[in-house]
C-alpha cells in the first residue's frame, strides 16, 4: 500500500452550514477552521485515522466545468517526492489550478483529468 485517502474536499458556499450537517450525519466533530472560512470535520479521533476527514472549502460559486469534490491522498510507505514519482509513472500528471508554487502539496490529475492532491504528511497504512 502506498497511499490512503485522507480527506475529501468539497467546495461549498457555506462551510459552517455543511459542517453542522455532516457532523450530525456522520457523528463527526469540527477538527479545525481556516482563516478563509473553510472547515474540516472528521471522526473524534482526528485526522489520520481509518476514516477520511471532510474538508469544506469555501467557494463563492462553483467553478464552471470543475467538480465540487476532489480527493486528497497521503503516502503511507515513502516520502512525498518518491510517491509523486510513482504516481506520475502510473499516469498522473501535474495540474495547474492556480497554485503559487509554495504549497506543501502537489496538485495532480488522474489519466481522465480528475484532479487530486498528494499531501506532504505521511500516514500509517492501517
Amino acid at each position: 500500500m502506498a497511499c490512503r485517502i485522507s480527506e475529501l474536499v468539497l467546495g461549498c458556499r457555506d462551510p459552517e452550514l455543511l459542517a453542522r450537517f455532516w457532523c450530525e450525519v456522520l457523528d463527526f466533530v469540527v477538527l479545525g477552521r481556516e482563516d478563509d472560512g473553510s472547515v474540516e470535520v472528521g471522526p473524534r479521533e482526528g485526522f489520520g485515522g481509518a476514516q477520511p476527514t471532510l474538508f469544506l472549502s469555501r467557494r463563492a460559486e462553483p467553478e464552471p466545468g470543475k467538480p465540487r469534490l476532489h480527493i486528497d491522498v497521503n503516502a503511507t510507505d515513502r516520502d512525498q517526492e518518491d510517491e509523486l514519482e510513482r504516481l506520475l509513472a502510473l499516469g498522473a500528471r501535474p495540474a495547474d489550478v492556480g497554485q503559487s508554487g509554495d504549497e506543501s502539496w502537489h496538485v495532480l490529475a488522474d489519466p481522465e483529468g480528475n484532479e487530486f492532491c498528494l499531501l506532504k504528511r505521511r500516514l500509517d497504512p492501517l
